[in-house]
């Protein structure tokens, strides 16, 4: 494992951007593309991103940090005291933050991250990928770039980053063997070999003005990362607990992918979990299923009891002190595996209902000698599932999600269309347009841009453009719901035009509800065009443009939110 910090003084690049998603993957920033898959690192876009945060009232667990946190914040105090200009670029900075305020303060946090995550150094922080392959929460995030940066440069925070230099590298020296010692350990109990590069990249970032108690690890591609702070006490700690847990999926996940086909036999075990409270992504995926539940017999098999163990006599010949030595390592043992086997019971009640099982087989493997690569095979074949889902069908499931897995996995980006959907909602008509201009040219029979650019028209009040594109978006589009509101659409325009054609609108308004959308609000837009004209609200009635905006096509504005929404690819 290699100890190393991202910084704009590194000699090395980040990783090429691609806007192809069909080509290379993802790749979060890095200073270095290749060497070990292992690392622990600094980052100095995650600093900016932190700093920015901590200026706009980000006080979480402070009195826990590390003292270089209130250092960095009373200097960036000093320098906004001292500058007018650096107020006013705080306070449009901080005006953004409390904009996107979410309500779950973990999540607030992690847009952020994992926006930082994807940044090239200062002064540009330029994102190192398009914005349509930045995950989903980083992009809602994505404006506040122009504000950091001018923020950054009024309080001079490249200075304050090269100040604070050392101390950052000392964690980093802290930090580094017991995390060394962490992942050998881990292998060593697995019988895996020590991680090489193989594309997969296991990253620790440390980052001391965050929360001790807000760990972000994430899987993001062939990217696991945790970004944690060091805590003010015990020095410099870290919580390696968490650490491991987002190592283990780094080491377990491609085992058990390996093993897909062969996880169907245990499809039936998914019956009794619909019963706990656990996430659903749990109760309807088998993979991800097992595989969170190995992990957490893993976890249970290396947890420290906090039971001491005896300690060996000086003269292991003498009958009498072996003989208790012996006794008090079986009374260890005892105590030791009762707090395991409460902490399975626990674990089965959350619903990690295969842990019991996978436990008793890590025993075995133990016992064997064998590696847990050539262990997961017979652990799937060996299992009795009658018995297991038996067995899983009698427990007590907590009412509560207490179990839920510390690591976020990245959503799949937004595509370039979905993109567009989000600003056209924000009224970006002309952002918008330039997407779904650029989707048609690169394919003419794009479906869901000629019903996003059939919307704008309408908008823009260009009925005939509108006209084309809707008319496009039915001959052109599978998906039931695009289809029926392109209907509706092309109903109402035929309803309020300057020569209503009241035939014509009828014939859409039935082909929406034949479509069987089987969505309530495409049923009663439908029927209430079918029922009676559809007519422009007063405001839009006196203007001697009909066709100016889709709010007048839809009064309520509640189809029109729905109309707006990106549609799943087919």
């Amino acid at each position: 494992m290699t100890a190393q910090s991202s910084s704009s003084s590194s000699s090395s690049t980040p990783d090429t951007p691609t806007t192809d998603s069909s080509s290379a993957p993802r790749r979060v920033a890095r200073p270095n593309t290749g060497g070990s898959a292992i690392t622990l690192e600094t980052s100095e876009p995650l600093f900016f991103l932190a700093a920015s945060l901590n200026a706009c009232g980000y006080d979480d667990d402070l009195a826990n940090s590390s003292p270089v946190r209130q250092r960095i914040r009373d200097e960036m105090n000093a320098q906004l005291a001292a500058s007018a200009a650096a107020r006013d670029a705080r306070d449009g900075l901080c005006a953004y933050v409390r904009d996107h305020a979410l309500a779950d303060p973990g999540r607030d946090l992690a847009q952020y991250v994992s926006l930082a995550l994807y940044l090239g150094p200062p002064p540009a922080l330029a994102p190192t990928v398009d914005e349509v392959e930045l995950p989903a929460e980083a992009s809602q995030v994505v404006a506040i770039l122009p504000l950091v940066r001018s923020f950054a440069d009024a309080i001079h925070l490249n200075a304050l980053w090269f100040e604070h230099r050392a101390e950052y590298e000392g964690f980093v020296d802290t930090i580094h063997d017991p995390l060394t010692k962490m992942v050998l350990g881990t292998d060593l109990y697995l019988h895996l070999p020590v991680s090489s590069y193989d594309g997969r990249r296991f990253t620790v970032f440390l980052e001391p003005l965050l929360a001790p108690s807000q760990t972000n690890a994430r899987i993001s591609d062939n990217d696991f990362i945790v970004v944690v702070s060091p805590a003010k006490k015990p020095a410099a700690s870290v919580p390696m607990d968490l650490i491991r847990h987002t190592y283990l999926h780094y080491d377990i996940e491609p085992l058990i992918n390996g093993h897909t086909a062969s996880l169907n036999r245990l499809l039936p075990l998914l019956k009794p979990v619909q019963q706990s409270a656990l996430d659903f992504s749990y109760k309807s995926d088998i993979v991800a299923l097992v595989t969170e539940c190995l992990i957490k017999a893993v976890e249970i098999r290396l947890e420290d009891t906090g039971i001491a163990m005896p300690a060996k006599p000086a003269n292991l010949n003498e009958r009498t002190g072996m003989q208790q030595y012996e006794d008090a390592m079986a009374a260890y043992d005892r105590r030791s595996e009762a707090v395991r086997r409460r902490a399975i019971d626990l674990a089965m009640r959350q619903g990690w209902v295969l842990v019991e099982y996978l436990y008793g087989e890590l025993g075995e493997m133990q016992k064997d000698g064998t590696s847990l690569r050539d262990f997961i095979g017979p652990m799937v074949y060996g299992m009795d599932v009658d018995r297991e889902q038996h067995r899983d069908g009698q427990i007590a499931f907590l009412p509560e999600s207490s179990g839920a897995d510390v690591v976020r996995r990245a959503p799949h980006p937004m595509t370039s269309l979905e993109l567009a959907e989000m600003k056209l909602m924000k009224r970006d008509v002309d952002g918008a347009a330039e997407i779904g201009e650029a989707a048609l040219m690169a394919d003419p029979a794009n479906a869901e841009a000629h019903y996003l650019l059939g919307r704008i028209d309408l908008m823009q009040g260009d009925p005939d453009g509108a006209l084309d594109h809707l008319s496009q978006t039915v001959q052109l589009s599978h998906d039931p719901r695009t289809v029926a509101w392109a209907h509706i659409y092309l109903g109402r325009m035929y309803d309020i035009a300057q020569t209503p054609e009241r035939d014509k609108a009828l014939a859409e308004y039935r082909a929406a509800l034949a479509n069987r959308d089987s969505q309530p609000d495409t049923k009663a837009a439908a029927e209430k065009g079918i029922k009676e004209p559809f007519a422009l609200p007063k405001r839009a009635a006196a203007s001697s443009d009909q066709q100016s905006s889709p709010d007048d096509l839809d009064p309520t504005g509640k189809a029109e939110k729905e109309a707006y929404r990106p549609t799943p690819p087919q």
